[in-house]
């Protein structure tokens, strides 16, 4: 053993006995930790870019910024980069794809023709990677959807276009869940609305509801496919009305009994998410989680550690809804490398949820329980300076995954060896075209 393992591992024995005291079992924490998987999501990794070769705008209120070199423009590219990224990564995860990410060959379908062939690259992958794959339909980025609306559409003809698309989608997700084994879970979000006050908000409502019951009209085995839809408060052009409200997606969650998606950047700037759990999951079977940082009026900045973080995490050992919640990542970021973006924001929400696992929650719900309000916070306070960081130094360690900053090293030669000559690559095609 080096001599790095072994002061790790002395870390860990004095901070394990430092949590017995308080009856925190370390090796517990550990082994759960270890059984929950975090979806990655693939747009990170080109900026949203996809392999339709469109020449969009992405619209629906996104916006990438940055041009950091080296961004993938191949699925092997995207998925090499992805392979890296799992590498710095403690813990078995998953990947989340959109719809413009299939393997389209020469002749690119429209939306509403995508089918499970366009994604067998991609399951073929996950299968070998051993790692399960959620699904997103895209309705942005397209002519159809160039005036912001899409399912909420007044012309039928183009509502049709994209509830085949929605179809489509749920399809292939169920495909996807079969062929790995584990249900892949089908998020829907539109980015429908306007840009200034609306003198009619409830007839977009109706029409989306409308479509959301024909997309999801066919039933799929909820051990291989699951559906969620996902709010959002504004977006860039929608500033004054968002078809899909948190209210809408709500309530159309709990009368279908879909899964919610709650996004940590789709409130309001003080608006946490940790505190619609308990209530959400009293009506709804299960709940996804988009883990994202809002600043200002952005809503998908790389996840860092933050309080919001630490209480979204807290609140989901606290209530016991680890079972019932599927976590992904929802964030892009071009001005620094996107393998690290990927292995800060998962490495982060993983610290999160340890922190979480090493709280001393039976003890302080007991004060809590016989009216101990001053101890309840004192040990709040204590625990929030326990030895965390030598637990999740062990963790990496024990997971073959690297400690401390050494994930940082691996990145750099990455970047050196595959990205900048990528970037170069890319650059000289250019200049031939």
């Amino acid at each position: 053993m080096s001599d790095s393992c072994a002061s790790v591992e002395q870390a860990y024995q004095l901070a394990r006995e430092r949590y017995a005291s308080l009856g925190v079992d370390t090796e517990q924490a550990l082994a759960r930790l270890a059984t929950i998987p975090i979806s990655l999501h693939c747009w990170q990794g080109d900026d949203v870019v996809g392999f339709e070769q469109s020449g969009d705008e992405l619209g629906g209120g996104l916006a990438v910024t940055g041009n950091y070199p080296g961004k993938a423009n191949t699925p092997d590219e995207l998925r090499s980069d992805l392979e890296l990224a799992y590498s710095l990564i403690p813990g078995k995860h998953r990947l989340n794809l959109h719809a413009i990410y299939g393997e389209f060959g020469s002749h690119v379908p429209d939306r509403n023709e995508i089918d499970t062939d366009h994604f067998t690259g991609w399951i073929d992958w996950a299968k070998d990677q051993q790692i399960g794959l959620d699904f997103n339909p895209t309705y942005f980025a397209h002519p159809k959807a160039n005036d912001g609306l899409t399912l909420a559409h007044p012309d039928k003809a183009i509502r049709d276009f994209w509830i085949e698309h929605g179809i489509a989608c749920r399809k292939i997700g169920a495909a996807m869940g079969q062929a790995t084994g584990t249900a892949c879970v089908t998020n829907s979000w539109i980015p429908d609305g306007y840009k200034d006050t609306p003198a009619d908000r409830k007839s977009p409502r109706l029409r989306l509801l409308d479509s959301l019951d024909k997309v999801f009209a066919e039933k799929f085995d909820p051990q291989i496919h699951l559906d969620a839809v996902e709010s959002k408060l504004f977006g860039i052009g929608s500033e004054s009305y968002v078809v899909g409200s948190h209210e809408f997606y709500l309530g159309y969650a709990i009368t279908r009994q879909t899964l919610l998606c709650l996004d940590a950047g789709h409130f309001h700037p003080t608006e946490g998410i940790a505190d619609k759990f308990s209530s959400v999951l009293m009506h709804v079977p299960e709940m996804l989680l988009h883990v994202s940082r809002g600043v200002r009026w952005d809503s998908d900045h790389v996840v860092t550690y933050t309080d919001d973080l630490q209480a979204i995490a807290l609140e989901l050992v606290r209530g016991d809804y680890l079972a019932r919640t599927h976590i992904g990542l929802d964030y892009f970021d071009a001005s620094i490398n996107r393998i690290a973006a990927w292995a800060i924001g998962t490495r982060n929400m993983l610290k999160a949820l340890l922190m979480a696992l090493l709280e001393p929650t039976e003890q302080l719900i007991a004060y809590e329980q016989s009216g101990d309000f001053t101890a309840r916070l004192a040990l709040m306070e204590e625990a929030k300076v326990l030895p965390f960081g030598a637990v999740w130094d062990y963790h990496c360690l024990k997971s073959e995954a690297p400690v401390g900053m050494a994930w940082l090293n691996k990145v750099k030669d990455y970047e050196q060896s595959t990205l900048l000559s990528r970037e170069a690559e890319c650059s000289a095609a250019s200049v031939n075209a």
